[in-house]
């Protein structure tokens, strides 16, 4: 009887070796955090590091402050997250350490991390290259690749995401908190660039543009997105949508709190945003002459507020925005309210 395991047939694999030049587990992980990024941005795998689809194997050597050759490694293999992967090499490190301060020798050898006991284990010893039984086979031929190669695959490549986080930061002006969350995942770049592109505005106001469209995919709609267990890709909210929101907040027919009751709506079918706000009688009252009348009627009718602000209570201009926010059924611009009072008052 003949067993054949057929779990990876098909399956290609692709190995990344770097150089002996990482000084530590922090810099192995940012490393390794970086490679997952990448392979997933450019749709090489999932990442998916539970189910294998992204694995780290770490070697770790330990050499004498001072010295210049590299010590004697050890492999630990198939580490399937990066906190294990730093504890896998923080341990290890201190393990080979203590051998060698007690007097012993590092033995060459493939160990395996146990996560539960915090650990490293032997696996096999680890053999020179000629016992890895390498030998010639005719069916193999070499494989040359040339510059005219590299540079196709170069040109086939998408904006990657240093490049892009450059970028976001020149051409937006965002915050390094922002570009590295707008490129941890190249779906939600793209949803930002359409929807900020979809957001006509002059050149001027760009920045406060993209500022508004981060802080809303990366607040209301993340949030919206865990809790449905979504990626942005099956977002119910698409980018014309997300954008025309964020115009009406931008020309401040919204005030904050419509603003999120329309992106519910949207959430939730609604074609736009214009459509809901007409069918909810949420535009914002930002008309000077309308939000006079409405102050003005407000101050006659409160006079005891009135007197108690210009006596130094300043809690007494709340009660008189309210009053008018009242009045208006939540529809007046809130900034305008507050600064046509205070003018009204210190007259």
């Amino acid at each position: 009887m003949t067993g054949i395991d057929l779990n990876r047939a098909g399956t290609p694999l692709l190995e990344i070796v770097s150089e002996p030049e990482l000084r530590g587990a922090q810099e192995a992980v940012a490393y390794a955090r970086a490679l997952h990024a990448l392979v997933r941005w450019i749709g090489v795998c999932d990442g998916n590091m539970q189910e294998g689809s992204f694995r780290c194997d770490a070697n770790v050597s330990v050499r004498r402050a001072g010295a210049t050759a590299l010590g004697t490694r050890c492999e630990i293999k198939n580490l399937n997250s990066f906190r294990f992967l730093e504890q896998a090499i923080e341990f290890e490190a201190r393990r080979q350490i203590g051998v060698l301060e007690d007097g012993g020798r590092i033995e060459q050898e493939t160990r395996l991390y146990d996560p539960a006991a915090g650990e490293t284990r032997p696996m096999r010893t680890k053999e020179d290259a000629q016992d890895y039984r390498y030998f010639p086979d005719p069916d193999l031929l070499p494989l040359l690749v040339s510059d005219a190669d590299l540079e196709r695959a170069a040109a086939s490549l998408p904006e990657l995401p240093g490049a892009m986080r450059e970028r976001f930061a020149h051409e937006y002006g965002l915050s390094a908190y922002d570009t590295d969350v707008l490129t941890a995942e190249r779906d939600v770049a793209e949803f930002f660039e359409r929807t900020t592109r979809l957001v006509a505005t002059p050149d001027a106001a760009r920045g406060a543009t993209a500022k508004l469209a981060a802080n809303w995919i990366h607040g209301e709609l993340a949030a919206r997105l865990n809790a449905a267990g979504l990626a942005i890709a099956a977002s119910p909210v698409a980018p014309p949508q997300l954008a025309g929101l964020l115009v009406r907040i931008l020309d401040e027919s919204l005030s904050q709190k419509s603003a999120k009751e329309v992106f519910a709506a949207l959430w939730e079918g609604a074609s736009d945003a214009d459509a809901v706000i007409e069918a909810r009688g949420l535009r914002q009252i930002s008309d000077a002459g309308a939000i006079e009348t409405l102050v003005d009627a407000v101050l006659a009718a409160n006079p005891k507020s009135v007197a108690e602000f210009r006596a130094g209570k300043d809690k007494a201009l709340n009660a008189l925005v309210g009053q008018v926010m009242k009045a208006s059924r939540g529809q007046a611009n809130p900034a305008q309210v507050n600064d046509l009072l205070r003018r009204r008052l210190a007259g």
